[in-house]
């Protein structure tokens, strides 16, 4: 089965760089959109969740 890679469609399309999601069984895929071959993550689906709550509240931001 090929796994279906999604980017935001509120993502930079000048010059891919974006983060890509996969839904896989109980996780959620992630990868640079720039090097598709490259490194990618599988997080928890529930971890996932918490990240993306903890970037939204700005937890993660920069100074």
């Amino acid at each position: 089965m090929t796994t279906k890679w999604r980017k935001s469609s509120r993502s930079n399309t000048d010059n891919g760089a974006c983060v890509e999601l996969a839904a896989l069984t109980g996780r959620v895929g992630v990868r640079d959109s720039k090097n598709p071959n490259g490194p990618k993550l599988a997080l928890p689906a529930v971890s996932f969740g918490d990240l993306v709550a903890a970037i939204k509240r700005g937890d993660h931001d920069m100074p």
